[in-house]
């Protein structure tokens, strides 16, 4: 029975992504439909609008299995992305089920699923295409890095102590490091372990005032790469992590360097010096240059080992993945270096 359940259900969202292939679903009957998948959505994108369906999948850091959870999961996300993006979330959807004939939004039927609404954003806007193109300027970038560093200050503390902060630190360089050699069993794998064990050296010595930071922890965004990061104007911030609380409790600090690590990565790592001189104003937070090496080597091992989870079971984008992967590591190797 429970298999038939789960094949009655995959039916369903086959169906209901079906119907959100064409045009004809949407109330403004765009001209077209652009659909693009992820690991954990399917997104909807038309001319004025993009929607958001979740997956119906389980994995290690988050549950969408039943429709209350998936439910669950578009109320945060619209809730969480209403701090730094209000007038892009506007609001939540329903696929409804009128006697077998699916419709979006409408007053008659039964929900079958749940969107998050968006308002579509020009692509050309986008801190990351800007920076392939070539038309980023620092001008272009101070709405933006107001928006973040003033958001960043004024989230309330959610401190941890000292020692727990930098033990937690520690794990997650270890953890991803062991990830990494399990799952590639090639030479990415000791590479991986060499670069953890070169960070938790400089870790440990520099344990005093790195546990300090500890308290300077928030819910913050979580995610902060330059795709997430829409220039405008006016500017806003996407897709936070909406889905495990402990992903976006971190230094502001911490997630800054996660976006110079992504903005180096695409060529660019001047671009995120405006976002730490906006935080850095705005909360009278000045660390050293040090901080920011040590997260964005941290955060290298974290985008490695995703890199290398991203491999589907055949094998097929090996080549792609496993050299995105290496790519982290060798930018992480850059920052460590410069701390020894």
């Amino acid at each position: 029975m429970a298999a038939s359940a789960s094949a009655d259900a995959a039916d369903r969202t086959a169906a209901i992504v079906e119907h959100l292939r064409e045009p004809e679903a949407y109330p403004e009957k765009p001209a077209q439909v652009t659909v693009r998948e992820t690991h954990m959505a399917w997104v909807f994108l038309t001319e004025r609008y993009a929607y958001k369906l979740k997956k119906a999948v389980r994995l290690s850091f988050l549950d969408y299995s039943t429709p209350a959870r998936r439910r669950a999961a578009v109320e945060a996300e619209l809730r969480l992305n209403a701090r730094l993006a209000p007038w892009v979330y506007l609001g939540m959807v329903p696929v409804l089920d009128d006697g077998g004939r699916l419709r979006l939004e409408g007053a008659e039927g039964t929900p079958a699923a749940w969107l998050v609404k968006m308002r579509r954003l020009p692509e050309a806007g986008f801190l990351d295409a800007a920076i392939e193109r070539g038309t980023v300027t620092a001008d272009w970038l101070t709405g933006a890095a107001e928006l973040l560093g003033g958001f960043f200050a004024a989230q309330p503390a959610a401190p941890l102590e000292g020692g727990a902060y930098v033990s937690a630190l520690r794990r997650r360089v270890a953890g991803d490091s062991a990830a990494i050699r399990e799952a590639a069993r090639t030479g990415t794998g000791q590479r991986a372990h060499e670069l953890a064990v070169r960070l938790d050296r400089v870790i440990q010595g520099q344990a005093d005032w790195l546990g300090e930071r500890g308290a300077h922890r928030i819910d913050g965004h979580g995610d902060l790469r330059p795709e997430h990061v829409a220039l405008g104007p006016p500017p806003a911030v996407i897709d936070c992590v909406e889905f495990e609380r402990d992903f976006r409790l971190n230094d502001p600090v911490e997630e800054l360097a996660f976006l110079h690590l992504e903005a180096t990565r695409l060529g660019a790592p001047w671009v995120a010096e405006p976002f730490r001189c906006a935080y850095a104003e705005a909360a009278g937070d000045h660390p050293p240059p040090v901080l920011t090496a040590i997260y964005a080597a941290r955060r290298s091992l974290l985008r490695a080992k995703l890199a290398i989870w991203h491999i589907r079971p055949d094998g097929t984008d090996w080549a792609h993945h496993h050299a995105r992967a290496e790519g982290y590591l060798a930018l992480g190797e850059q920052f460590v270096t410069g701390l020894n």
